[in-house]
């Protein structure tokens, strides 16, 4: 692993990064030897200055939670990142695009959780009783690292691609509607771009919140009430533009939309 003051070094350069919308080089590029516990590392690192700072942890993220994205980037479970309360959005948001570098949007649920939720043996059926109400969101993905030649280490670092998500929609009880088959068509300025269903994220979008407790567990951490748990898209990232509207519907579960300015 790599030593703390690297990770520590990693994690400033981020934090800039992030304050100045700089595009840095690849973390592997510099340190091949960076292993994945490295990259949660720094990470954690980034996260602990962030809330040093005065800045409020909301919920999490959940990535590369579906088979295609896998294969891509090689690696074969999901990785997660923090979501911080300045960073979401209301439904029908007018977005500041130059907020983000490499704007892409994520179709996928969110679980907003009434109960803690804990492993190391926690189960798709743990996680439907400790949630409140699932949602639809859009994510905004988000890079501070150079696009070509990016690793899965490079993208843990960076929070995990994660720069944003914009709640809305009709919210559902967990047990109101089978979450396998929400079905989400996603439309950029009125043309359809993706389509998709939530079955996608590991065969029901439960699945990826139940492995994230199971994952905290091994740190003796959990996920708390009240915390917003995105579960992984279940489309492909659609790149979007300033001036872009983005407008995804997702059946009886309602409709969610965003503009870039």
């Amino acid at each position: 692993m790599l030593e703390q003051r690297i990770l520590d070094e990693i994690a400033a350069e981020l934090a800039e990064a992030e304050r100045t919308r700089a595009v840095m080089p690849r973390i592997t590029a510099r340190y091949p030897e960076a292993t994945i516990e490295d990259s949660y590392s720094i990470q954690a690192a980034w996260r602990d200055r962030e809330v040093a700072a005065g800045r409020k942890i909301v919920g999490r993220k959940i990535g590369l939670t579906s088979k295609a994205m896998q294969a891509a980037t090689g690696i074969s479970e999901p990785d997660y990142g923090v979501i911080f309360e300045d960073t979401v959005f209301e439904n029908g948001s007018v977005i500041d695009f130059d907020r983000f570098l490499n704007v892409r949007i994520e179709v996928e649920l969110a679980f907003v959780l009434k109960d803690p939720l804990e492993g190391p043996n926690c189960t798709v059926f743990d996680v439907l009783r400790a949630t409140e109400f699932v949602t639809p969101a859009l994510e905004i993905l988000n890079s501070h690292i150079e696009l070509e030649g990016r690793t899965i280490v490079d993208t843990i670092s960076d929070n995990a691609a994660y720069g944003g998500m914009v709640l809305g929609g009709n919210p559902m009880k967990p047990d109101a509607i089978d979450l396998r088959w929400v079905g989400a068509l996603l439309y950029k300025n009125e043309t359809i771009e993706e389509t998709g269903v939530a079955a996608g994220v590991l065969n029901h979008p439960a699945t990826g919140v139940a492995w994230l407790a199971n994952k905290f567990a091994q740190h003796g951490d959990r996920l708390e009430a009240g915390e917003v748990i995105l579960a992984g898209s279940f489309t492909r990232p659609m790149w979007v533009d300033r001036g872009d509207t983005v407008l995804c519907d997702y059946g009886q579960m309602g409709t969610i939309s965003c503009r870039f300015v």
